[in-house]
């Protein structure tokens, strides 16, 4: 489906669901960026190269200039807290702020319908966040990002820290939310990962955007 997506943005028939234009801060850009609805596109680089920071400024959390529209409406006419939950972003290690997983989820019935799909117990919600694991962790995050039913979702490695059954759990959640129609920019190391999720693959290296073609990094 996304690659269909993808083929009928090329044509013009659509417009795009996320189009970052010009997008610039102290590390990198400006960088473009387009994306079709239910569409993924993967993001690698070496560390430190700017992925994050990426994320981070299309959801407006660095200072950033450059243009973002979101279905046609400029992120600048969305008030931050709506723009962050129609854009999602889900970094690399997750907030935990309270003893308790329930208080962490606003909208709490809404992620236990994804649970089961991720692997996790049902009464989860009961437990310590003392007592989770990092993959737990992750696994919640991706749950709780969900429950706001976002429109985009910003992946900063999101099974990394993952064994292989959860990260197989992960990427079919990923593929029903692309089915959705929600689209998805994922940050990962793993390139049989961006070739196995993603319908476009870009390196991000001298602080610019490349279409990878395949190259190993160095």
């Amino acid at each position: 489906m996304s690659s269909t997506a993808h083929q009928d943005l090329n044509r013009g028939e659509n417009s795009p669901h996320l189009d970052i234009q010009n997008l610039k801060t102290a590390i990198f850009g400006p960088l473009s960026l387009q994306l079709a609805k239910g569409e993924c596109v993967s993001i690698r680089g070496k560390s430190g190269a700017g992925k994050s920071i990426f994320l981070r400024a299309i959801v407006d959390l660095d200072l950033n200039e450059g243009r973002i529209v979101l279905d046609s409406v400029e992120r600048a006419a969305i008030p931050a807290f709506e723009w962050r939950r129609k854009i999602a972003l889900l970094p690399a290690e997750s907030g935990w702020w309270a003893d308790q997983v329930g208080e962490h989820f606003e909208r709490a019935e809404k992620a236990c319908e994804l649970f089961k799909s991720l692997g996790l117990p049902s009464d989860v919600l009961n437990w310590q966040v003392r007592r989770l694991s990092t993959g737990e962790k992750q696994r919640l995050a991706i749950a709780r990002a969900l429950s706001f039913e976002p429109e985009i979702l910003l992946l900063d490695e999101p099974t990394a820290a993952l064994d292989p059954q959860a990260t197989g759990f992960v990427e079919e959640i990923m593929r029903q939310q692309l089915a959705f129609g929600i689209s998805i920019i994922l940050v990962t190391h793993d390139a049989v990962q961006a070739k196995r999720m993603a319908s476009r693959s870009f390196l991000l290296e001298k602080h610019s955007l490349v279409e990878d073609k395949g190259e190993k990094l160095t």
